[in-house]
């Protein structure tokens, strides 16, 4: 891989040299011929630094080459290098950012992963790695291989450390970024640190799920700063893994039911999708299904006057036709 001579000495400055980001930054600003500001030795030192990210199949790349994201170099306080490993290309896509907490309703997961799955068509999605939200979303869009994950460690390290086969899935099919040299671990600074990333290489953000004090609210309050446009699901109330959703909906967040919520904000236009057949009782069980939320076949039996055998039915049927989906403690909920 070919990089400039000022690239290499940014490389150098923030990778390299020692100095902290301010003093890096204030480096860099001085007035000095960035492409002959290295010596002989931090010249040799560079490439080898360079030449041991290839042998990984990783590349870095700085606020001084061509794909460095615009959207990114707006925000106040942007990356002077990042590494990649797998599709470069995405980086020159439209991006989205899907995400959610790490305990995500089932239900919630399964829109989120029809909502990823149909805005990658249009997007690349940016998300992260962890369970919940960035499963739901990676789910959704690992297909189509517009996927961009962004991760609060090293690219040679994976957090959490039970998703390294998916981590490996990403690589080869989309893109994983970070800001931090390959080895080094997560601290608690850099899941913050890492949000605002999602938010700034995104046209918009999307929250699938969010407690009252969910870390995912870090990243639409990013959002919303660099004047980015924020979705949320709605929940009911009483709803602990909505309650920030809900909250982020009254403060003027877009309310989301479909992909076509998102997509008529930036002028495109949603393909039809088509319905599922359902039968007059399975319509029945869903009214009742939206009304109250989740709720136990013995209650829906129960509100119904059927019995509990034919709700199981019913449920199962309504799965199948993905108009239903299983949540904790044998409660179900409508899609």
């Amino acid at each position: 891989m070919v990089y400039s001579e000022e690239e290499r000495a940014i490389i150098y400055y923030a990778a390299l040299s020692g100095l902290d980001r301010r003093s890096c930054a204030a480096a860099l600003r001085a007035p000095k011929d960035l492409a002959s500001a290295l010596t002989a030795e931090e010249r040799e030192k560079t490439d080898a630094f360079l030449a041991s990210l290839e042998k990984d199949g990783m590349f870095a790349f700085t606020v001084a080459s061509d794909d460095y994201p615009e959207s990114l170099k707006a925000i106040p306080d942007p990356p002077l290098v990042l590494y990649g490993a797998g599709n470069r290309a995405l980086l020159k896509e439209k991006k989205f950012c899907i995400v959610g907490s790490r305990i995500t309703p089932p239900w919630a997961e399964k829109v989120g992963k029809e909502l990823s799955q149909t805005l990658s068509e249009h997007f690349a999605i940016v998300t992260g790695l962890a369970e919940g939200g960035d499963s739901a979303a990676i789910a959704g869009a690992i297909q189509s291989g517009n996927l961009i994950s962004v991760l609060p460690c090293g690219l040679a390290e994976c957090y959490p450390a039970a998703h390294a086969a998916l981590k490996e899935k990403i690589r080869n099919g989309g893109l994983l970024l970070s800001e931090y040299l390959p080895h080094m671990q997560t601290a608690k600074y850099s899941f913050h640190a890492r949000n605002r990333l999602l938010a700034g290489l995104s046209e918009g953000v999307l929250v699938l799920s969010a407690g009252e004090r969910s870390g995912t609210l870090i990243t639409a309050s990013r959002a919303l700063e660099y004047g980015r446009d924020v979705f949320a699901l709605p929940y009911n109330l009483g709803v602990s893994q909505g309650a920030g959703c809900n909250d982020l909906i009254k403060k003027g967040a877009y309310l989301v039911t479909c992909a076509a919520d998102i997509l008529s904000c930036y002028g495109i236009e949603a393909r039809e999708e088509q319905k599922a057949d359902v039968t007059e009782d399975e319509e029945r069980l869903l009214s009742l299904l939206r009304s109250r939320g989740e709720m136990h076949p013995a209650e829906l039996a129960s509100a119904l006057g059927i019995k509990v055998y034919e709700i199981s039915a019913l449920l199962s049927s309504l799965e199948i036709k993905g108009l239903a989906v299983k949540s904790g403690g044998n409660k179900y909920s409508a899609v």
